[in-house]
């Protein structure tokens, strides 16, 4: 699976349940072409698994170390695929399809969340079905900050989650969201010191594990009858009429231009913010 992303099982009583730990903590666990593919794989053959009744999503790292994902790590991306940019959006549909793949899971998958889950990384923690947070986590659809919209399906899932107006602010304002914001406005399922957070986590994803799998696959199913609609249309997850990654939106109001040296630039800022 590559030391980017682990997988572990755990049994309970009831059947397993599996963590995908996103494993680069010395860069806030940013995201490279290769471990999103990992990371999908893995989610897919989780959710094929019949043994399998939960999955957790988290990010490695614990104190000031400690993040959920701090998005896409562009600068490395580049020179992991030095046509990284000529390829943008071979790699938007990984990033697309591994939104797709949570929504589309039979399971519950629930994102542990310690420290920022900070733009592709807000999206991904709002893809999955429940969140559990430290008193240390936090969401930032940072987007705005460097001129780009949600690419991970954000525009979609936070208008379902938190209705147009609460989503607008997030997204326009580029706001952090602390955990306990998080809990009052319905994102965060749980609010926990950070040394509790694991175990806790794994509480809940025992009795997630417990409850009828059947039941909670057709409820998912229904609960994302809009996205699935949506993708069924040919769109990209809450991504319709989206400007590509390196398109930068001129603060001017302008039509919008392919920027790279700007693109180039987003993880630095993303993760600095």
């Amino acid at each position: 699976m590559g030391e980017t992303v682990r997988v572990s099982r755990v049994e309970t009583d009831h059947g397993t349940v599996a963590t995908v730990v996103l494993n680069r903590p010395e860069v806030r666990n940013a995201l490279l072409p290769s471990m999103v593919k990992h990371a999908r794989r893995a989610i897919d053959a989780l959710s094929a698994d019949p043994a399998v009744r939960c999955i957790v999503l988290c990010g490695a790292g614990e104190g000031k170390f400690a993040a959920f994902c701090a998005g896409a790590d562009l600068r490395s991306a580049i020179l992991e695929d030095p046509q990284y940019l000529e390829k943008l959006e071979t790699y938007l549909d990984d990033f697309h399809g591994w939104i797709r793949s949570i929504w589309n899971s039979p399971k519950p998958v629930l994102a542990r969340v310690d420290g920022g889950a900070v733009g592709f990384g807000c999206d991904l923690a709002l893809a999955c079905d429940l969140r559990i947070f430290s008193t240390h986590g936090y969401l930032q659809s940072s987007f705005s900050k460097i001129g780009l919209i949600p690419d991970g399906g954000g525009t979609a899932t936070l208008a379902r989650l938190v209705g147009l107006g609460v989503a607008a602010q997030m997204i326009y304002l580029a706001e952090k969201v602390t955990a306990d914001r998080a809990h009052a406005l319905g994102l965060a399922t749980h609010v926990v010191k950070p040394a509790e957070l694991e175990a806790a986590t794994f509480a809940f994803a025992a009795q997630l594990a417990a409850a009828p799998p059947l039941a909670f696959a057709e409820a998912k199913r229904a609960l994302h009858a809009s996205p699935r609609v949506q993708h069924r249309r040919g769109a990209r997850p809450g991504t319709r009429g989206a400007a590509p990654l390196s398109t930068i939106v001129r603060r001017d109001g302008g039509p919008p231009r392919l920027d790279r040296e700007a693109t180039r630039s987003v993880h630095r800022k993303m993760t600095h913010a």
